[in-house]
């Protein structure tokens, strides 16, 4: 029987959130819902790489559902660049060209900008930030025990928590796009292995906010983006079973 993989990841007491769940109001909790959680959540742990091939029919069998069903999850998807829909071809997961990479990284750069700008006039921020020092926390403790899932999700998380303590949901919206793609071209572009303690770098920035220091805020978000941007390194990813993120046998999808 086909199913998905529902293994607790290491460390279970680590709190943290799958990036489906972090948008505010959430998805709703219909069976196209279901499906596009899912497969986001994979792509988003890097379950799911860049490139690998989303079938119709295997989609049906995993999630047991109608090909309607797949097929307006996929839509969604693509609709949010996460997944890209060919012609004649099927569905893919997103996988960024060097223009694309460079246009996610200098709008997320502008975005993080915006975003403290309008973080540092709030009165009681230092006190707003305090769940994200828990939250930075947690990213350590995951890092440093090798819960790479749980470390991928709160690195993720964190920017998107930011976001919203500014309290607009559309800056909140389009921060959670920006770092889904960026999560994509990391999991295209990062070479295995050169990960780096993001934790740090958002401590340092918390450390800037909490200060109402603006400029050095900025600076040391920008320092950070742009860090990650220069690892991106021209690299094949070789073959990849993308049904392995589902638990799916090769002779289940042949």
């Amino acid at each position: 029987m086909l199913r998905l993989d529902q293994r607790a990841t290491r460390g279970s007491d680590i709190a943290a959130p799958k990036a489906s769940s972090l948008l505010e109001g959430g998805l709703g909790g219909g069976e196209v819902d279901r499906v596009y959680a899912d497969i986001f959540d994979a792509v988003m742990d890097r379950r799911l790489l860049p490139g690998a091939k989303l079938t119709e029919a295997v989609l049906c069998e995993v999630f047991r559902c109608s090909r309607a069903t797949v097929r307006a999850a996929l839509a969604q998807l693509a609709h949010d660049k996460i997944v890209v829909l060919r012609p004649n071809r099927g569905a893919f997961v997103w996988r960024p060209s060097q223009a694309e990479m460079r246009d996610v990284f200098e709008l997320r750069r502008d975005m993080e900008c915006l975003l403290i700008d309008k973080l540092v006039a709030l009165p009681d921020l230092a006190e707003r930030l305090q769940p994200l020092r828990d939250m930075v926390g947690q990213e350590r403790r995951a890092f440093e025990c090798g819960d790479r899932i749980s470390w991928l999700r709160l690195s993720n998380a964190f920017h998107v928590k930011l976001a919203q303590l500014a309290g607009n949901e559309a800056l909140t919206e389009l921060m959670h796009s920006l770092c889904s793609r960026t999560t994509l071209i990391i999991a295209y572009r990062d070479t295995p292995g050169a990960s780096t303690c993001s934790y740090i770098e958002h401590e340092q920035i918390l450390d800037r906010l909490a200060a109402a220091d603006r400029a050095g805020a900025r600076e040391a978000m920008s320092h950070h983006l742009r860090d990650c941007e220069e690892r991106m390194l021209e690299s094949s990813s070789g073959r990849f079973d993308p049904w392995a993120a589902f638990s799916v046998k090769p002779e289940e999808h042949s």
